[in-house]
């Protein structure tokens, strides 16, 4: 776990501060216990709004994965992203190398695009 202070509300701008400090922050729902990987008004599941920021595990497994073949304007054409499920929550982000569903994967860089953050994932060897 980092020591980044973390704060009672979630919003984007600390979301993606947290993130380019290699951190992953999320929410959980005290109703439910549902965790999300991004900040929310509302727990998705039970729609509560006694949600709390917590700190993500940064280990996870690969739980989809798909190659971009044709890019957005201003990315590298021919990148792997994956849905990766640490703990309960789950999130989308890059990987570095090929993976498949059900690797291990840790977070291990940003990557960033007009200031806006997204982590980055590589293999875990196992």
């Amino acid at each position: 776990m980092s020591q980044l202070e973390i704060p009672e509300f979630l919003d984007y701008a600390s979301w993606s501060e947290a993130l380019k400090d290699g951190t992953l922050l999320g929410q959980e729902c005290a109703d439910c216990g549902h965790q999300t990987a991004a900040p929310k008004a509302a727990c998705v599941r039970c729609g509560s709004r006694d949600i709390s920021t917590v700190e993500l595990e940064t280990t996870g497994e690969v739980y989809s994965e798909s190659t971009i073949a044709v890019s957005p304007i201003g990315f590298d054409a021919g990148f792997q992203i994956a849905i990766v499920q640490l703990g309960e929550a789950k999130t989308v982000g890059r990987v570095s190398d090929d993976v498949e569903i059900g690797d291990t994967v840790t977070l291990s860089d940003v990557f960033e695009h007009e200031g806006q953050p997204s982590p980055v994932f590589e293999s875990v060897e196992e």
